[in-house]
């Protein structure tokens, strides 16, 4: 009798490839994974060496896929998107985080599958209308974000919302706006790896490391607050919902808890052995007047589905990346 299958697209990327790694771990369902590997230089191949996987295709073959496996395929984790802020081309972004997404909703939807997305917390733009994680209509559409990233997620927010009103939608279904999300498995990303990955060579050598000076007075320098979620954690709760029942909604994921990119520094130094050695440089101006100082998730409603397990917090998470990855020979998980 064949196995139920799970597909997670983006399934080698950063969240991608830790979601794998727990769904192959639980071993309830078969694995099979729609992504790119890019040159194998970039190492993102070694993020699913690990894990048993039954298949691995590229998105051009997708709805092919889906048609020869329409039968086994249970849940659909949707990771894969254009996750750079900087990237210039706005159609390749909509092409790839809205019209695929649109995709895979209506296939889940006529099916009456589960869908679990990548939303993102660049939806809230400035942050300064708060991070109050509702999901009606009319408060998704208040949502102003910054770049065509954000945007792109948060028009996927609405045709979600929207379609699942109109009683189109998978049986259960969740979107996830992860926040400052950092751990293995992000080697691939070059400068939008997260900044323990960044600072972690001048770390290991002892040397100074750059923060950005504040340019507000209400923040000291290197205050500006995140809200910093372990990869372990948000991939926890993804796989928890593909087994969720009754699930409908797009919901926030973070550790509710801001921490300041000082702190983050200071426990990267910490769970290296060595001092904390810091000094702060301006905040380039392209970005100064768009440079969000303040994060912080809402976790109310994922919690009121029944997910209480505890989140790392900041000390424990870098030192869990520091120790078991950062500073190991093979860093992947």
């Amino acid at each position: 009798m064949s196995r139920d299958l799970i597909l997670v697209t983006g399934g080698a990327g950063f969240i991608g490839s830790n979601i794998v790694a727990n769904l192959c771990e639980a071993g309830r369902a078969d694995v099979a994974v729609c992504d790119r590997l890019e040159g194998a230089e970039t190492g993102k191949w070694r993020n699913l060496a690990k894990h048993d996987i039954v298949d691995l295709f590229a998105p051009e073959g997708l709805s092919d896929w889906l048609a020869r496996h329409d039968d086994r395929v249970r849940a659909v984790v949707h990771m894969g998107a254009i996750s750079a802020t900087t990237e210039p081309d706005a159609d390749l972004i909509l092409s790839t985080n809205f019209s695929l997404s649109k995709t895979l909703w209506d296939w889940t939807s006529a099916r009456r599958r589960s869908l679990i997305y990548a939303s993102s917390a660049a939806t809230y733009g400035d942050g300064e209308a708060g991070f109050a994680d509702a999901d009606d209509y009319a408060s998704l559409k208040a949502l102003r974000p910054l770049n065509a990233y954000g945007w792109s997620k948060s028009l996927f927010d609405l045709y979600a919302r929207r379609e699942a009103d109109r009683g189109h939608a998978p049986a259960t279904w969740a979107g996830l706006k992860f926040f400052n999300v950092y751990g293995p498995n992000e080697g691939h990303k070059g400068p939008m790896k997260s900044v323990v990955a960044q600072i972690w060579p001048q770390v290991l050598a002892g040397d100074a490391v750059s923060l950005f000076r504040s340019h507000r007075p209400e923040y000291a320098d290197g205050g500006q607050l995140r809200d910093f979620v372990h990869v372990r954690d948000a991939a926890a709760v993804a796989c928890w919902l593909t087994d969720a029942p009754d699930v409908a909604g797009i919901f926030n994921l973070g550790t509710g808890s801001a921490r300041s990119f000082l702190d983050l520094a200071t426990a990267t130094f910490a769970a290296a052995g060595k001092p904390a050695r810091i000094h702060y440089v301006d905040t380039p101006e392209v970005i100064r007047d768009k440079y969000q100082y303040f994060t912080e998730a809402r976790m109310e409603r994922l919690r009121g589905l029944g997910y209480n397990v505890p989140f790392l917090t900041l000390e424990e998470g870098v030192s869990d990346y520091v120790t078991r990855f950062l500073s190991a020979a093979d860093p992947h998980r």
